[in-house]
């Protein structure tokens, strides 16, 4: 990223207000990439997790294939998800609170008695699909919102503030140089006059 300034005090001053603000702000953002990267971690571990957990249980109830076909699927629906929000180094995910089933009443004269294992095997099997679903919708912010943040900090580590160092460097160093040459310029102003004003007493 190119700094433009100009080689005066105003630009200086700017440049150094600028770094400053970069400088207060880098450890802040340092902390929020890393809690952002240990969160996804974590997350990720708990989507495997999930998806490990629905996948045995479907290969759990596989020998109940056969029966499934008696089976009635409008004896239960999710009748509600309850959700919330929670900040996790500053970005607001999803938080899922409550699964509720609507579970119609059946005759047990006229279906089979395993009709109840039926349902709560649906309700475990579809609690786990859901929580999987909205661990994939918070691991997708975080890792978003962390893809942003290290993009942040690298173009304030690696670019902006060197950048801004270098600018203030090369201002000051050709602010010096100026009044350096200014400084010999006075002097060589002053050894002039005197030299002619010792002329002019020779003459006289």
């Amino acid at each position: 990223m190119a700094i433009t300034f100009q080689y005066n005090k105003t630009s200086l001053q700017g440049l150094e207000k600028q770094l400053k603000i970069r400088e207060r702000a880098l450890p802040t953002i340092k902390s929020k990439e890393s809690a952002l990267r240990l969160e996804v971690k974590r997350t990720k571990d708990e989507m495997t997790a999930l998806e490990d957990k629905l996948e045995a249980d479907i290969r759990s109830y596989e020998n109940m294939a056969a029966l499934w076909s008696e089976f009635d699927p409008a004896l239960i629906a999710v009748e509600n998800v309850s959700l919330s929000t929670r900040k996790i180094a500053g970005v607001v995910v999803p938080v899922l609170d409550d699964i509720k089933f609507d579970v119609r009443p059946f005759s047990l004269f006229n279906n089979p008695s395993w009709f109840y294992d039926g349902i709560n095997v649906l309700q475990t099997l579809a609690s786990t699909g859901i929580e999987a679903e909205f661990t994939g919708l918070k691991l997708n912010m975080l890792e978003r919102a962390r893809r942003k943040t290290t993009q942040k900090l690298n173009l304030f580590e690696k670019v902006q503030i060197p950048g801004y160092k270098d600018a203030v460097l090369k201002i000051k160093r050709f602010m010096e140089d100026e009044e350096s040459l200014s400084k010999s310029s006075q002097k060589i102003m002053r050894a002039n006059q005197e030299k002619r004003k010792k002329e002019e007493e020779v003459e006289l």
